[in-house]
Order: C-alpha cells, then structure tokens, then sequence
C-alpha cells in the first residue's frame, strides 16, 4: 500500500491548506488541554470543514469519556480517533464498536519490551501508531515531544496492520526513517513547527517531499529485487 503520511496537531487554517495542498493523507485535531496543539471542538470543525474528502481527519484524545467521544462524533465525525493514553486493548475495542469509528492506537516505545502489547492492540485496532515513549516528567505530553526513539526495534515489524511512525520526525530524517523501518507511515507533529503549536508551511511542505521521494525510491528498489 501507498505510504500514509499524517500531519498532527494543526491548529491553524494556513497549516491545514498547506498540509492538504502538499498531499497529507491524514490531518490530525489535538484534543488535549495541556498540549500547545489543543483546539475547541468548534475549532476543529472549521479546519476540518476545508478538507473536503482529500485526507482523513483525525481526532487524537487521550483516555476520553464516552461523553466526550460523542461529542466529538455527533460535531466532528472524525474518519478516525487517536488513541493516545492508557487505553487497555479492551477499551480500544469497546470504543471502536461503540461509536462505529476507526481506531488508532498509540504505543510508546523505549526499549523492545514495549512491543509485547503490540499482538493484543493489533487485535483490536484499524492503525497502530508507534511513538517515543514520553520522558518520566510531570511536564511531559503523551505525544509531540519531538523525540525519537531506536527506529531499529521496529524495522520490518509486520502485525497484520498498518504501522505508522512517529517522534522526533522532521523533514531532514523522515527518509532515513522510512528506509529503516519499512513501516505502512510517518507522523509529523513538532518536526514541521516554528515554536510549539506553530507549524511552518515550508517544513510541512518539505516533510511531505521528503517522505514521498523516499517511499518511491524504496519502491523501486523493491522492485529491482
């Protein structure tokens, strides 16, 4: 399959053109207070509302109530939902038949043994996304830290869903990611950001490039073999 890329955590109208006209196939809505990409749901409608079918709007929560998800399904009605805090693979799954929504689910990664869960959250999910697992501060955010994890624990890692990438991601290292990991996608949050919060046109427009160049040169190395 085509790699996916996402750009996460836009809040402003300018980034979600720029991501969209750059060929983004997924646009991530940050519904998180403590993060600097936070919106209102009624934010979140208005950029949504530009995209017209030509990415998939998701929605990243973290540990939601089912009152928020049906807020955000009834108003935004997400292609997606992000999962992006402590969710048991149950949770993952009673949400997913709930609310009839694809689900995304986060893990954290360190160190290999992070990857034990991968099997069950598989079970349960459309996409799995493989972040770094955040810094043991209390100021952390689960997401968006701009770091990056060892990319080699993950190379070639094949549950029977697609795996997206993220962390410590930017136009300059997306390549190399994607040539390592051979991973179904990248996801950019502070990698294409001026300041935290403030995405900047012409990194995003650069991280789409770069990523796109780099999975058609994996493409044609595959098929040269």
């Amino acid at each position: 399959m085509p790699l996916l890329v996402k750009i996460c955590g836009i809040t402003s109208m300018l980034a979600m053109e720029t991501a969209l006209d750059a060929g983004a196939d997924m646009v991530g809505l940050v519904f998180f207070a403590k993060s600097p990409r936070n919106v209102s749901l009624a934010t979140a409608c208005t950029l949504s509302g530009r995209t017209c079918g030509r990415a998939a709007v998701v929605a990243l929560t973290v540990d939601p109530s089912d009152d928020f998800i049906t807020e955000v399904m009834a108003n935004l009605k997400p292609d997606l939902i992000q999962l992006h805090g402590q969710e048991t693979p149950q949770r993952v799954a009673d949400i997913r038949q709930r609310f009839k929504v694809r689900a995304m689910k986060v893990i954290g990664v360190a160190d290999k043994a992070d990857l034990d869960v991968v099997p069950a959250y598989a079970a349960v999910s459309d996409l799995l996304l493989l972040d770094a697992k955040p810094p043991k501060t209390a100021e952390a955010l689960p997401g968006g830290n701009g770091l990056p994890f060892d990319w080699r624990l993950v190379a070639g890692l094949d549950p029977g869903r697609p795996v997206m990438l993220s962390g410590g991601l930017d136009p300059d290292n997306v390549a190399d990611a994607i040539r390592l990991t051979r991973l179904s996608g990248v996801d950019v949050s502070s990698g294409v950001e001026s300041a935290p919060g403030v995405k900047d046109p012409d990194k995003i427009r650069a991280f789409v490039a770069a990523a796109r160049q780099a999975a058609a040169a994996a493409a044609g190395a595959g098929d040269k073999r």
